[in-house]
């Protein structure tokens, strides 16, 4: 590979793409589009929306290629590169007092105290960035690109607070950026979020936020108020106390006043409280008419709810079929199955509600649903997708697994198959004598596990 080869590096080649069509190969290098240098995802996805575009590629022995391709306007060309982003990825600079990361032990595996904050993986991934780290040359790429939904993470709209949570004395005047992002010439969309911290930006300074962020309606489209996540790894660190009872509650009621008066105006609820909010309260997960289509969804915001109604959904097909199927009703007669599975303390009780409701449908299954402690992070860490292997090895040795362990997916990493603290799927299986599957995160692929169907 000559070494001074300037472009992107062409990794994959999609099969009967328009770039196999043209000859384009792997190991090809991209160098512009329309006589435009392609400095990121940004440029390139811009410049081939068109349906006439000149592809200039070096091939692998240096020759360049000048490739004229008429296509549809949003006919993707087929092309996978060697990075994603097409550039280096842009690490966080700020030391905000409630980041998660920096509450993670030592002596854990690199790609984990990683912390992104760059916008073009906002708007590829989803992440959510704090605009500090967004230049005014990609604030006027996006806006000119018409690039969204954008996803920000807000946590105040007082510059001086917000100094202060992010520990950047430059986040305040991020905040300019956003402004300029939902000017509704620019016909973009954002989505914002607030990590909460009790008695730093809870209270008046929650009421102002909202008040604020729904000024910038319609560009804000939603809003998640999510509780600050702490471990037990916090020494010296900003002292943060975790949400009481009361807390909860207080979080809820400002927020329902500012989805009523989104609904009368909008239509819609606006701001979302996540599920841990109502858990804390000892409050009822709202219906499913308050999330507007889950599109917080990634923000733990109606997780509770989807989960259940989709389960109820697929128990009463269960049960419909049940009644007209005389083959399907004797194998759910027959069916006989001992297995286990884990989760968090934040979702426990409505999976073994489920879990309960499965076996009075077919009394020959044996669920046992175990509910595990994160001793790792600490017990104020609930969610199944931080719980680690050693935490569930040592939890599931004390119960009767039955014939197999059935592990949710989200608690290994994307595309890997160890867990947060490196222990494998196989090291589980061996420590505990039983096999361990992954089991589909949708409520309908467990059921179909359980039930051998």
């Amino acid at each position: 590979m000559q070494k001074d080869i300037k472009g992107h590096l062409i990794k994959e080649v999609n099969p009967g793409s328009i770039a196999e069509e043209v000859g384009i190969e792997v190991g090809d290098y991209l160098l512009a589009i329309n006589d435009n240098e392609i400095k990121d995802i940004f440029d390139y996805q811009y410049f081939t929306e068109n349906e006439e575009v000149n592809v200039l590629i070096q091939k692998r022995d240096g020759e360049p290629w000048l490739l004229e391709i008429e296509k549809d306007e949003d006919e993707d060309l087929g092309i996978v590169f060697d990075n994603g982003l097409m550039d280096n990825y842009r690490s966080c600079h700020n030391k905000c007092i409630f980041c998660f990361i920096d509450q993670m032990p030592p002596g854990m595996r690199e790609t984990l105290y990683f912390k992104d904050d760059d916008s073009r993986l906002s708007f590829l991934q989803g992440n959510y960035v704090t605009l500090t780290n967004m230049s005014d040359e990609d604030l006027e790429r996006i806006i000119r690109y018409h690039l969204s939904p954008i996803n920000v993470s807000v946590q105040t709209t007082n510059p001086e607070l917000r100094n202060m949570m992010m520990g950047n004395r430059f986040a305040g005047d991020a905040l300019k950026k956003l402004h300029r992002l939902c000017d509704p010439a620019n016909g973009l969309e954002l989505n914002g979020q607030i990590v909460l911290c009790k008695g730093i930006n809870d209270g008046a300074e929650l009421r102002r936020s909202l008040s604020d962020l729904y000024a910038m309606r319609p560009s804000m489209v939603s809003l998640s108020v999510v509780p600050v996540g702490l471990s037990r790894f916090r020494e010296g660190l900003y002292p943060l106390e975790p949400f009481e009872k009361e807390d909860a509650g207080k979080v809820i009621e400002e927020i329902s006043y500012w989805q009523e008066k989104s609904y009368r105006e909008y239509g819609d609820h606006f701001v979302h409280a996540s599920d841990e909010w109502y858990m804390i309260a000892g409050l009822p997960i709202p219906g499913a008419e308050i999330y507007d289509g889950y599109g917080q969804l990634e923000n733990g915001v109606g997780m509770v709810r989807l989960m259940l109604d989709d389960f109820y959904s697929c128990l009463d097909r269960l049960k419909a079929r049940y009644k007209e199927d005389p083959e399907f009703a004797r194998h759910i007669d027959e069916r006989r199955f001992k297995c286990s599975s884990v989760t968090g303390r934040l979702i426990y009780p409505w999976v073994k509600e489920m879990a309960d409701k499965l076996m009075e449908f077919c009394p020959g299954l044996d669920f046992n649903v175990i509910e595990v402690v994160n001793h790792f992070f600490g017990e104020r860490i609930t969610v199944t997708g931080l719980l680690t292997g050693r935490d569930i090895i040592d939890r599931v040795k004390q119960e009767d697994a039955g014939e197999v362990l059935l592990l949710p997916g989200n608690v290994l990493r994307a595309g890997e198959n160890y867990l947060l603290d490196d222990i494998t799927v196989e090291d589980i299986e061996r420590e505990l004598q039983i096999p361990v599957e992954i089991i589909d995160s949708s409520e309908d692929g467990l059921v179909r596990r359980l039930l051998g169907i």
